[in-house]
């Protein structure tokens, strides 16, 4: 009963998306005997690639099967908007296919993340290369910032630098698990010049990735709390959001949130690292207050993986 309502209302929506667009819109000629406004079944059928008995089908919200790939021509046929276009698949019981890339995340998105000072936080695009950081995060894991912008990739970074395998208190499970979740949220990346060229040159120079990635292991993010052991703040715990950007396709934003009262005490003293530019592994003016803070402990980050 839900699958025919739902039938019904995909055919309401695509009558009335075609009753609405004219023929000159469509660059369709329209005859002097026309009666209607708006486009006739069988000219989307043409526009779309279909044939005129499977769309007046669909309009008749017969039991028939839809792809992914009509609906995307539809929704082109059609003229649909972003909103119009998720609407088509969400009534035809079709996921949305992954948009590709932005162009970037903007500046109006930088500042959020610069907002979130002290806490940690950076930006993703759909390779997982960092396109965003605030001065937190460079505190924490290194400034990507000093980096060449072909290494500045969270797998890469986990892989080849040997400060990032110092700072992952289990290095091995959380570098896993980042594998399994690349290779889920990549599945529609497959041929995608910077996948290849990543993934490619990751299985080339570790042996750990490669065996890995040829395991085919899936795993999906979860807002979770990893482990690292930065050298001069001590042990902190941090508790990781994932949030999409609606607006920049392909970017995820991901925000480091103490998970305990100790590390938001340290805070202070992390942003001590981050106004001297020190990295992870180098040395800092304020060391010896941040020591002097630390107590002797040694401790461990959590971070969550992407």
């Amino acid at each position: 009963m839900a699958d025919q309502q739902r039938r019904r209302n995909l055919a309401e929506f695509l009558r009335s998306r075609r009753e609405r667009l004219s023929p000159r819109e469509a660059g369709i000629l329209a005859g002097p005997r026309r009666r209607t406004p708006g486009l006739r079944r069988e000219e989307v059928a043409q526009l779309s690639g279909v044939s005129v008995t499977w769309y007046t089908w669909l309009e008749q919200a017969r039991d028939i099967t839809v792809s992914g790939q009509v609906l995307t021509s539809l929704a082109r046929a059609l003229m649909l908007n972003s909103v119009e276009r998720r609407h088509l698949f969400a009534l035809a019981g079709v996921p949305l296919p992954e948009r590709p890339p932005g162009r970037g995340p903007g500046p109006a998105l930088q500042r959020l993340v610069d907002a979130l000072e002290p806490h940690p936080a950076y930006l993703l695009d759909a390779n997982w290369d960092l396109v965003g950081w605030n001065r937190a995060e460079a505190a924490l894991i290194g400034d990507p910032g000093e980096l060449e912008p072909a290494e500045r990739n969270l797998l890469w970074l986990v892989f080849m630098d040997p400060a990032m395998r110092a700072l992952l208190a289990d290095w091995d499970g959380q570098a896993r698990d980042l594998v399994a979740q690349f290779r889920a949220d990549s599945r529609q990346r497959s041929g995608d010049p910077r996948h290849e060229q990543l993934t490619g040159g990751l299985r080339e120079a570790s042996e750990e990735f490669r065996a890995w990635w040829e395991a085919h292991d899936i795993a999906e993010f979860g807002s979770s709390r990893r482990t690292f052991c930065h050298p001069r703040v001590g042990a902190l715990t941090f508790d990781y959001v994932k949030l999409a950007a609606l607006d920049a396709p392909g970017i995820k934003l991901f925000a480091c949130m103490p998970a305990d009262a100790a590390t938001t005490e340290k805070l202070p003293a992390l942003q001590r690292c981050a106004a001297g530019g020190e990295s992870p592994g180098g040395e800092s003016p304020d060391a010896e207050a941040a020591d002097a803070a630390d107590a002797g402990t040694a401790g461990e980050v959590t971070v969550s993986p992407v």
